[in-house]
């Protein structure tokens, strides 16, 4: 998986925030709020290119202190947010 095009992490108003920009805004035209580690998430699979549920899981574990299970059940569910939302391919 990868990030698509034109989405990008953005600070509004406090709110970490994922936004379209050129593009990626026509079809999209709202914006994802996402908490504190959802931002990190994406921080990560921004900086990997391509990831997977387990690349993003491990990163989680080694940031901050949580089991491998919880780890991928909380990528899991942000991945599938994310894909619901269109913002990853």
């Amino acid at each position: 998986m990868r990030i698509k095009k034109g989405f990008v992490l953005r600070q509004v108003c406090g709110e970490n925030v994922i936004v379209g920009e050129g593009l990626g805004a026509i079809n999209f035209g709202k914006l994802l709020a996402l908490n504190e580690t959802a931002a990190w998430l994406w921080q990560q699979a921004q900086a990997m290119g391509d990831f997977t549920i387990e690349t993003l899981a491990g990163k989680l574990c080694e940031e901050y202190e949580v089991s491998d299970d919880e780890a991928m059940n909380d990528v899991a569910a942000i991945i599938d947010e994310w894909t619901n939302v269109g913002v990853i391919e």
